[in-house]
């Protein structure tokens, strides 16, 4: 275990804002910790507080360190890193959680883990490829990521009220999510009974490989037929359609029903895939049949495709900031003013069930 940095805090001793962002490494490879050490010890930016090698050691740092956030294989001995993510949830006040993996074998697992609460995802490369890329992408997420810690954190003074329900069937629901979105994802689905029969597109930013775990995640979530949305394929009632890691997915009205566009094509927010082409095809399809979604998120993805459905006057519901893990997305969606409602997920199921009750998909 990594010895306590001398700028170590006891946590009833918080950190004051503007200080360096406070990390712990939870890795049984020494290699692996030494290497993220020595790459996040180069920036002022960053403070590591503990390098540990197991479960107890993590636990007996987040009970008296402040940590904004924590870096975690799951795969180790004794109490794996899946079983060890609810602990810290619990117990370290808020501290966000990113999922550092490198096997074929963990991306269910990591699926898993983002579902109980992780915000991140980033697989872990070679030791030789530590360097370069992999550094610079893991700062950015880092840092992206403590911004949001709720140490302080400014939120909007006031936000938009609440628009007039529109009062007609939806006959699709589209879901846009990031960082900290498939936590939000979950609560959201789970809102939703077997009742709401329109189908559902997710798209979730996630490495290509994680996209068959996280359907079957979804699928586990809604006990809905879901699965990775096929090139041509007809949308069908109740049921999920998750967006490919390399596609974007869209819609086309065809003579027999509504059909899945995979679209490769490069999108304005670089996404892939973004949730703005999602948006777009929605509200050229369905119109105000049509309701998009926003959680939690980095960026401005979705924004272009809100004002889409703004355009034709569907209803765009977005997370609040107070449970969003990165209020980047919805916010930005919020702050452009097309946000119909700002509210939690379970209560953004609510307003979807409240306009759907008693109706249904054709």
């Amino acid at each position: 275990m990594l010895a306590p940095s001398p700028n170590s805090r006891s946590r009833e001793e918080r950190p004051p804002e503007g200080g360096p962002i406070r990390i712990m490494i939870v890795d049984d490879s020494l290699v692996a910790r030494t290497v993220m050490t020595r790459l996040l010890a180069t920036r002022p930016e960053f403070l590591i507080v503990a390098s540990v090698a197991n479960a107890e050691q993590a636990l007996d740092v987040v009970r008296t360190e402040w940590i904004d956030v924590v870096l975690l294989d799951l795969e180790m001995p004794g109490i794996g890193g899946l079983d060890l993510l609810p602990k810290i949830l619990a117990e370290s006040e808020g501290a966000h959680v990113m999922i550092v993996s490198n096997t074929a074998e963990g991306q269910a697992a990591t699926v898993q883990a983002l579902a109980l609460g992780a915000v991140d995802v980033l697989q872990k490369p070679e030791v030789a490829d530590f360097l370069g890329r992999f550094a610079d992408t893991l700062a950015d997420r880092l840092t992206r990521i403590a911004s949001s810690r709720k140490r302080g954190v400014s939120r909007p003074a006031t936000l938009p009220p609440l628009a007039p329900q529109i009062d007609e069937e939806i006959e699709c629901l589209a879901i846009g999510a990031s960082t900290g979105g498939l936590h939000a994802l979950t609560e959201l689905l789970r809102g939703l009974p077997a009742t709401f029969r329109a189908p559902i597109l997710i798209t979730q930013h996630l490495p290509p490989n994680f996209m068959r775990y996280f359907a079957d995640q979804m699928a586990a979530v809604t006990q809905r037929p879901t699965h990775v949305a096929i090139d041509g394929e007809r949308l069908m009632p109740g049921h999920v359609l998750v967006a490919p890691g390399e596609g974007h997915l869209r819609m086309i009205r065809t003579g027999n029903g509504v059909r899945v566009w995979i679209d490769k094509a490069p999108a304005s927010s670089n996404c892939m895939p973004s949730v703005d082409p999602m948006f777009q095809s929605l509200a050229h399809v369905f119109g105000r049949r049509g309701v998009a979604v926003v959680l939690s998120g980095m960026g401005r993805d979705g924004t272009v495709g809100a004002r889409a459905v703004a355009d034709v006057s569907g209803e765009i519901l977005v997370q609040d900031p107070e449970t969003s893990v990165v209020w980047g997305m919805p916010g930005s969606i919020t702050e452009a003013g097309l946000a119909s409602a700002v509210l939690p997920p379970a209560r953004i199921a609510e307003r979807i069930m409240a306009r759907a009750r008693e109706r249904s998909w054709n």
